[in-house]
Formats: structure tokens, C-alpha cells, sequence
């Protein structure tokens, strides 16, 4: 498979945080499993799977991507064992408590539930972290120029999982797909705003419509 590190590391653009070529002032200092090569290795070994499931979000957020290196993922996650092929022997930021993000949370909670946690593969419309304004421990939506300026990293990931099935987790990620041509084989509520319940039923109905549990 050919994963477009190169241009996902080289991506720069005013508030717009890459986790895998920018270190962050709470990377643990000392830490082999802190900061950006850390943060690409991570990625690697969650992309080395022959995936039957691409689940494609929106973009990175402060409390998961940007830290862990993986969408969907934080490192309350990791250091509890809970991602496949990752293994982290200890804490990889300076905060008092091990970042915690909900949607990943309840993202992770489904797939181990469903029995696909382990070939399943996680991404974003727009892979990196978009912030507000002066403050980079924020969310807010990718713009429509952003989105534009990663389709090609979008397009790169999803053709290395071409015998997977890719869904769409929130309307973000639908229209990113289509832009590319690319029809979801569905798309599921997010899981934030209250969408939580939501998620874990249609990605239920879903693995069994398709036969994937």
C-alpha cells in the first residue's frame, strides 16, 4: 500500500496544527512514544491492516489526533490497550490526566463491541487539526478551501484500502467522499452533539447488513 506520508507531513497552513511534523509544548519531554516521528509510527502500524472497514471523519481534534497521531484515538485510549497493533508503555503528554475525547471514546467502545475494532481503519476528511484563532487546544470545522487542500491525501489513504468498505461518520465526511467520487457505502450519524446512540446503531445495523461481525 502507498500512504501519502510525505505530503501529510508536509502540510502547513495558519491555524492548522500537523501532528506528525509539528511538536506541541505538552509532548512529554523524554518520552520516546511524544511528539511527531512518534505520532507517524503510530499512524503506520494502525495502517498496517488489510482493512475491511474505513471509517472517515471530519478532522482532528485537540484531544485525540492531535496527540495520539490517529483519528478517532486519544491517549487515555492507548495507554488502557485499547487500540489495536499500538502499544504504549507509558503517559506521551505532560498533562495532569491522560487526554480524554469523547467521540473517540465511544468510537473505539462500538468497534471492540461489534467484534471489527482490529480491521478497521480510522481517518479524517481533512487529516489535520484546525483550530480557533490563538488558541490551539480548540476544534473548529474545516473550512471548504481546507477540505479542497487535503482531498489529494484523502484520495491517497483511501486507494491503499481498496477492498475495504468506506463509511462516512457525519455529513462532512459524506460530501468529502462524493467530491472525490467516491460514494459512501453509508453515512453514519457523528458521534457528538448527542449522536452517540445513534453511531453505535447504525454502524450495528451496518456490520450486519454487511456481514462484517
Amino acid at each position: 500500500m502507498t500512504i501519502p506520508y510525505q505530503a501529510l507531513q508536509s502540510f502547513s497552513s495558519h491555524d492548522v496544527f500537523n501532528p506528525w511534523a509539528q511538536p506541541d509544548p505538552l509532548d512529554l519531554a523524554g518520552s520516546p512514544e511524544a511528539g511527531p516521528t512518534a505520532r507517524l509510527h503510530r499512524l503506520s502500524r494502525h495502517f498496517d491492516v488489510d482493512a475491511r472497514l474505513v471509517l472517515i471523519g471530519e478532522a482532528a481534534g485537540y484531544q485525540g489526533c492531535h496527540f495520539s497521531g490517529l483519528a478517532f484515538t486519544n491517549e487515555r485510549l492507548m495507554l488502557e490497550g485499547k487500540i489495536p497493533r499500538i502499544t504504549v508503555p507509558g503517559r506521551f503528554t505532560s498533562r495532569p490526566r491522560p487526554w480524554c475525547e469523547p467521540s473517540a471514546t465511544v468510537v473505539w467502545g462500538a468497534l471492540h463491541g461489534l467484534g471489527i475494532a482490529a480491521s478497521t481503519v480510522l481517518w479524517n476528511s481533512f487529516a489535520w487539526h484546525p483550530y480557533k484563532s490563538g488558541n490551539p487546544y480548540s476544534n473548529r470545522a474545516p473550512t471548504r478551501d481546507e477540505l479542497e487542500a487535503g482531498r489529494d491525501v484523502l484520495d491517497g489513504v483511501l486507494s491503499s484500502f481498496k477492498q475495504a468498505r468506506v463509511v462516512a461518520v457525519g455529513q462532512v465526511a459524506g460530501r468529502s467522499l462524493r467530491a472525490l467520487g467516491r460514494e459512501p457505502t453509508a453515512v453514519l450519524r457523528h458521534p457528538s452533539m448527542g449522536g452517540a446512540n445513534e453511531f453505535r446503531q447504525g454502524l450495528r445495523d451496518l456490520v450486519v447488513e454487511l456481514g462484517l461481525g
